[in-house]
């Protein structure tokens, strides 16, 4: 497959004119393929320099940063912004998140490819392909309100108790919402066996805080 071609670049400010992830962008038009291939060139990297959780705790960051600014949200999608002041930005957003150098040079060459349109899809990609390797289930968790440690614990619990594997969660909070869990394995929605151990988990909450 092509991008087996980019498991050996090093990522940096000339990468953008020796191939390497720029090459493969250009190769590809879909914005989900585009995604997927700069993260596996990004996941290649990051286990060759044993990065993978290094990498992957900057992405966490990344997108928690990205979820929860409107400006930073305009900013990586919206054309009218120049090259330089959206790398210089995201250099100091990476600045203030710690990131790895791996990561900031990964960051900061998809800003010069005009690319961060597509990071977050780039985040998700490295994520769930990082959770393929690890034999790890992602669930999708969404609630009305911010779960308490205990709350978080009880309910990684059930969800690794009902699906038999490891299980990563990705929880978010949606204040729309009645009340309760909507829940999401996979690319799949939770089957009756694993709602109704949800159900039960939903009322012994009530008392866990």
């Amino acid at each position: 497959m092509v991008f087996f071609a980019f498991r050996r670049p090093v990522l940096g400010a000339n990468s953008a004119k020796s191939g390497g992830i720029e090459s493969l962008a250009a190769e590809d038009t879909s914005l989900s393929g585009l995604a997927g291939r700069y993260a596996l060139a990004l996941i290649d990297l990051a286990d060759e320099k044993k990065e993978l959780d290094g990498v992957a705790e900057d992405l966490l960051g990344l997108k928690a940063a990205i979820a929860e600014s409107e400006d930073l949200r305009r900013l990586i999608r919206s054309p009218v912004f120049t090259r330089g002041q959206q790398r210089k930005a995201m250099e100091a957003l990476l600045e203030r998140l710690g990131a790895t150098g791996l990561t900031r040079s990964f960051v900061l060459l998809v800003a010069q490819n005009r690319r961060l349109f597509a990071l977050p899809g780039m985040i998700g990609a490295y994520l769930q392909e990082l959770a393929r390797r690890r034999g790890e289930v992602t669930a999708q968790v969404t609630s009305a309100h911010d779960l308490s440690d205990a709350q978080r614990k009880a309910l990684h619990d059930a969800l690794k108790s009902a699906v038999g594997a490891k299980v990563k969660v990705d929880l978010k909070v949606d204040p729309g919402l009645i009340g309760g869990l909507v829940v999401k394995v996979g690319s799949r929605m939770i089957d009756n066996s694993l709602r109704s151990k949800l159900q039960r988990l939903q009322i012994a909450m009530k008392g866990v805080g």
